[in-house]
């Protein structure tokens, strides 16, 4: 399907697919890599509807590294942990060293 036809929610979901192991990037990254800085919210949005979509959503954070989605995982505590299982390390449901793992769409794509 060529960019241009997919829909916002699906853009985003191109990108977040591209998100590698072991690294985060945020709300508001993405937006600004689609050009629609100010559209974090429709990003989290997207987000919250890509279950069953084979989207790593548990990838994105908001721009200090809180989990913020966390509520849309199954589980009390599955966005959390498939994060450590990816080494990132989260403590009181931030993550710690955000500019260690953070993946800019903007700078490496």
């Amino acid at each position: 399907m060529k960019p241009e036809t997919l829909n916002f929610f699906d853009k985003v979901y191109e990108i977040a697919k591209l998100i590698p192991f072991g690294r985060v990037t945020s709300y508001g990254a993405i937006a600004k890599y689609l050009g629609a800085a100010r559209s974090a919210r429709m990003v989290g949005y997207a987000m919250n509807g890509s279950h069953n979509k084979d989207v790593p959503a548990h990838r994105v954070v908001n721009r200090k590294g809180l989990l913020t989605g966390k509520h849309h995982f199954d589980g009390t505590n599955l966005m959390q942990q498939l994060l450590e299982s990816e080494g990132i390390e989260v403590v009181e449901n931030q993550i710690q060293n955000l500019e260690n793992v953070y993946w800019d769409p903007s700078k490496e794509l």
